[in-house]
């Protein structure tokens, strides 16, 4: 068995790739079906987000299994496996768990070190085992790096005034507008009309910036006006309309900065449905959105500025220089616990050789003990043929002990395969007796 992550991210794709691949809540069930459908794929876990898409497998063979992961986005994205692959990144066994570490911690996104990333890590563990789709190693993984991502905020200052993505889209949102008025720098926003078309947990986060960024008021729009409301309610400083996305046209019009960050799947705000409003001003449109809430062709009309989250890296490379001294600091932390699984993941290598040992010995323990015990003919009683039991099982027991506890104690992982090869040559242990 062997241990695979196969993916891209932000570092590798661009958006217009990333969103191929992008995997709604809803379609996870059948995509994580059709991964384990593959007689290579022994677990799967899928991580979706606007700026990767992960697959953490548990693989009969490495090759093969990394094969029919690539297939399987192919397929889903509508991608020739050729065109994807530039943008694909594959890591195995120490490598997956140690990346797995890395981003549960926030020291592989686009933001050094920022929060919600792990509670995706979380979201990916609990959408694996309401589907099934994972089993003992995948859980124990995932365990582990939720748990890492935990001890990573706790034991560093790693996660001390951590920007998000939506504090990074403000960000950028304050920069645009300070160089449209001749000045380089982030400046205040009282002076924007601002709407923010969704009402999920991104969006919660932007109202949460811009009321900290001067917004004297904000427009949220949403299918369902009422969940508009009762996010609007947890920001008492802020004043906020709520209004159905059906006011779109309107706020499209009317306002100087609009915000977007939806789950549907096509644009929603486009070109032609830009050109048909009589805009009053000028239009900055800021979608972190995967996939896109705006269309590509919106970038070319006069008088709007259109950006998406792969933009966002003009304002988060202000903030990262600090932020990698504090980063360096975790990477002990996470080689520790990384060690700590993979020293779990050897011992249990172990255990298909120990357990054919251990019944290879307990059939010759039962036919020599068959033996003693007609030889001894039918006098012996009960309680002397217990005796003889026990200590026929007692020897068997001091005999496995040593092997089996050099076995699954820590050691590199060459030293241990090699000593597993040599106890099941001496002692023929071969699959078949499993």
């Amino acid at each position: 068995m062997h241990i695979a992550v196969v993916g891209l991210s932000h570092r590798t794709a661009p958006v217009e790739i990333r969103e191929r691949l992008s995997i709604a809540e809803q379609s996870m069930e059948e995509s994580l079906q059709r991964l384990r459908a593959d007689e290579q794929v022994l677990e799967a876990s899928i991580l979706s987000t606007c700026n990767r898409l992960e697959i953490y497998t548990l693989l009969r063979h490495p090759e093969q299994g990394v094969t029919a992961v690539g297939s399987f986005l192919s397929e889903h994205s509508g991608l020739e496996l050729g065109e994807l692959t530039p943008h694909l990144f594959t890591f195995h066994h120490e490598e997956a768990v140690a990346h797995l570490m890395r981003v549960a911690a926030g020291l592989d996104s686009l933001v050094l070190g920022e929060g919600q990333i792990l509670s995706q890590v979380k979201k990916m563990f609990r959408l694996g085992q309401e589907h099934r789709s994972i089993g003992p190693i995948l859980n124990r993984l995932l365990n582990q790096a939720v748990s890492t991502g935990k001890r990573v905020r706790s034991e560093t200052n790693l996660g001390t005034g951590a920007v998000s993505i939506s504090s990074a889209a403000v960000e950028l949102a304050q920069l645009k507008v300070g160089q449209a008025r001749g000045v380089d720098d982030l400046v205040p926003l009282d002076q924007e009309q601002i709407a923010v078309v969704g009402a999920g947990r991104m969006s919660r986060l932007l109202l949460q910036h811009l009321q900290a960024k001067g917004a004297r008021g904000v427009v949220l729009l949403n299918r369902t006006v009422e969940r508009a409301e009762l996010m609007a309610a947890d920001f008492p400083g802020l004043p906020v309309q709520c209004r159905p996305l059906t006011d779109l046209d309107h706020c499209l019009s009317t306002c100087s900065l609009v915000f977007t960050s939806t789950a549907a799947e096509e644009p929603i705000i486009t070109a032609d449905r830009l050109q048909g409003l009589n805009r009053r001003s000028s239009l900055m449109l800021v979608d972190i959105g995967v996939p896109r809430n705006i269309a590509s062709d919106v970038a070319g009309l006069p008088g709007v500025g259109s950006y998406d989250v792969d933009d966002l890296q003009e304002v988060v490379a202000r903030n990262q220089e600090a932020r990698r001294e504090i980063a360096a600091e975790a990477e002990g932390l996470l080689q520790e616990e990384g060690r700590q699984f993979l020293e779990w993941w050897d011992g249990l290598e172990a255990v298909p050789v120990v357990n054919r040992l251990r019944t290879q010995l307990e059939e010759i323990r039962e036919q020599e003990l068959q033996k003693a015990l007609s030889r001894m003919g039918p006098d012996l009683s009960a309680r002397e043929r217990k005796v003889v039991e026990a200590l026929s099982k007692g020897i068997i027991n001091k005999i496995l002990h040593t092997p089996m506890t050099n076995l699954r104690a820590p050691q590199p992982r060459q030293q241990r395969h090699i000593a597993m090869k040599v106890v099941q040559d001496l002692f023929e242990l071969h699959e078949t007796q499993a």
